[in-house]
């Protein structure tokens, strides 16, 4: 547009314009694709439990399934964005979970641990979950299966919002395994290695997880 009025600019003036007003280039964030039913109902659920502090959320064990690819997208976009601003809709890449070779994986966490981490084949029916759930109670930590046993232990739907391990705690190596058998055995291996004391970090977190939530009207945060 400035060289349709004749004004002329070298690459180095608009850099230095830009981080003049704290505007600097950086790798943009992964998040993911959320519709705006997906926003209304993180909300709902922030709004209705925003006020729980963390010995309500060390009585939950959380789960989740999530499909993991065995070669993830490496592309990289650059956004001008000032700091603090990371989260923010035009300065993300929404993603959504498909692609070739991959595995689906069920898992859940509390405060003491994580629990027994499934391999499902196919789509997860109703029966399939009750025999995870079966099999997993055989598996669980003491820890988490006394929090489970405690009469003051809830189950509840969540829609999305809480810290996952799936992208905070489980993170694949650099290794590049040559088949999805080698790469459910390394996914195993690191799971494995998910201490307790990170889970409980990650439950403490809750509360303020749901305060950038609310702030965020729904939309994606840096949890």
């Amino acid at each position: 547009m400035l060289e349709e009025t004749g004004t002329k600019l070298s690459i180095s003036t608009v850099k230095r314009v830009l981080y003049r007003h704290n505007l600097k280039s950086r790798s943009a964030r992964k998040k993911p694709l959320l519709q705006n039913l997906h926003k209304k109902a993180r909300l709902r659920f922030a709004t209705a439990h925003g006020d729980k502090d963390c010995s309500f959320w060390r009585n939950i064990l959380s789960s989740d399934e999530t499909k993991i690819e065995l070669f993830g997208h490496n592309d990289h976009h650059y956004v001008w964005r000032k700091r603090g601003k990371a989260c923010k809709l035009k300065n993300t890449i929404p993603t959504v979970k498909h692609g070739v070779g991959s595995i689906m994986l069920w898992g859940c966490f509390a405060a003491g641990g994580t629990g027994a981490l499934h391999k499902i084949d196919g789509l997860m029916r109703e029966e399939n979950y009750v025999d995870i759930i079966e099999a997993t109670f055989q598996d669980i930590s003491q820890e988490v299966k006394a929090l489970v046993a405690n009469e003051s232990s809830k189950w509840t739907m969540i829609p999305s919002i809480l810290p996952k391990l799936w992208q905070n705690g489980l993170r694949t190596t650099k290794s590049r395994p040559a088949d999805l058998t080698q790469f459910h055995q390394l996914l195993q291996e690191e799971w494995a290695k998910i201490h307790p004391t990170y889970c409980g970090k990650l439950v403490e977190g809750y509360p303020k997880c749901l305060t950038q939530v609310k702030q965020f009207k729904g939309n994606a945060t840096k949890y």
